[in-house]
């Protein structure tokens, strides 16, 4: 088996992968990588399966080492870490090693498991579109605040309005400040998305094209929108599975 990590902002996504694909996953704070209890769950998430190799992905510089340590002398395991360098994946970028890894992973996913051109719409703390051209390269993309960052920075930023527990509202007119501020967060959240999958389909001359959701909110954001047509809640965690296994293979 195979352990996978995707080391982001707010979660560290980890899976378990076999040949089939992803077996089992769970998700941890990143933070718990600097106290110890990241460690201790993964360790009890792990502990009946025989690891055989480890990939990783990291947007937390600080917390790199951390998990590469973890894998090397607790899994007693190389570990496989996924940069511009070593991803399986077409470039066509100024400076590829200021990339994302976790936008590379799905960059290595989308061209296996999708025809190019394409483009991914991963929902984390950040929403980022990964667009692949037609040649299978991966040539940039788009950063915007996340869901969360918006709607938490409304509560932060004013007196009166609450922090929200994400859900699709019930109307689009709100009757209460909690269901106008998800009306404007969720349905326009996805006049953003929209939006951006519009311009991108004009910039790569493709129509139709494969736009593929991942990352928290994928399957809310993505349930109206015919726009997006696949949800992988587990994309990242496939493109390290893979750029794993092309790794091995040399």
């Amino acid at each position: 088996m195979i352990a996978l990590f995707d080391v982001g902002n707010t979660h560290t996504h980890i899976g378990l992968a076999g040949a089939g694909g992803i077996s089992r996953h769970i998700d941890v704070p990143t933070t718990g990588w600097k106290s110890g209890a990241a460690a201790k769950r993964v360790r009890r998430f792990l502990e009946r399966s025989r690891v055989e190799g480890a990939a990783l992905c990291s947007v937390v510089p600080a917390v790199t080492p951390l998990v590469a340590h973890f894998v090397e002398k607790s899994l007693g395991v190389e570990c496989f870490i996924l940069t511009a360098k070593s991803a399986p994946v077409g470039i066509d970028y100024p400076k590829p090693a200021t990339i994302g890894p976790d936008r590379l992973a799905n960059a290595v996913a989308v061209t296996r498991l999708f025809r190019p051109p394409a483009v991914v719409v991963d929902f984390g703390t950040a929403v980022t579109f990964d667009v692949i051209d037609k040649r299978g390269a991966y040539v940039g993309g788009v950063i915007a605040p996340g869901l969360n960052v918006m709607t938490d920075y409304l509560h932060e930023k004013t007196a009166l309005l609450p922090r929200l527990t994400i859900r699709d509202p019930a109307a689009v007119i709100g009757k209460n400040t909690v269901e106008a501020m998800l009306v404007g967060a969720v349905h326009g959240y996805r006049g953003l998305v929209r939006e951006i999958i519009a311009e991108l389909k004009k910039a790569l001359g493709a129509s139709p094209l494969p736009v593929v959701a991942t990352g928290g909110y994928a399957e809310l954001i993505a349930a109206k929108m015919p726009e997006i047509t696949a949800v992988r809640p587990l994309l990242t965690l496939e493109g390290l599975r893979i750029a794993w296994g092309n790794s091995n293979r040399k």
